[in-house]
């Protein structure tokens, strides 16, 4: 129907002329209060807002010569933060002639995933970027 006709309809019923398909041939209108429309649409959002879940990824930092209890403790800090359904980067840093240290700095990221496995799994392998070795881990 024209235009003039279908805003006159709309007064009549004291809703909105809405245009939900303005490409089509031709295009495509609807009577309806605009006001509600909205609203119910942002309620749509919130609420698929609400059901998404949302992650950080935490970095945990560690030395090629990073002692045993101190490992321990960082592991722990690592469980906590994997049941907390969060991701976590572990981090070893080279200092110096520690460099010549890569294979320890692989095996002691070796070590961290083996104690961990019941509560994570890799998600990036460990790799060098410079005088840095990392992983990410995330949740089971």
């Amino acid at each position: 129907m024209p235009i003039h006709q279908a805003l006159a309809k709309a007064n009549d019923y004291g809703l909105d002329l809405v245009e939900i398909s303005p490409t089509a041939k031709p295009p495509v209108c609807r009577i309806m209060d605009y006001g509600r429309f909205k609203y119910e649409q942002t309620k749509k959002q919130q609420e698929a807002k609400k059901k998404q879940t949302t992650f950080q990824v935490k970095e945990i930092k560690v030395r090629p010569k990073t002692s045993e209890h101190d490992l321990e403790t960082k592991m722990g800090h690592i469980r906590k933060f994997l049941e907390r359904k969060d991701k976590v980067k572990v981090t070893v840093m080279f200092r110096g002639r520690e460099i010549t240290m890569a294979e320890r700095g692989k095996a002691l990221l070796g070590h961290i995933v083996t104690a961990l496995e019941e509560v994570a799994i890799v998600e990036q392998a460990p790799k060098m970027e410079g005088r840095i070795m990392m992983m990410v881990l995330a949740p089971k």
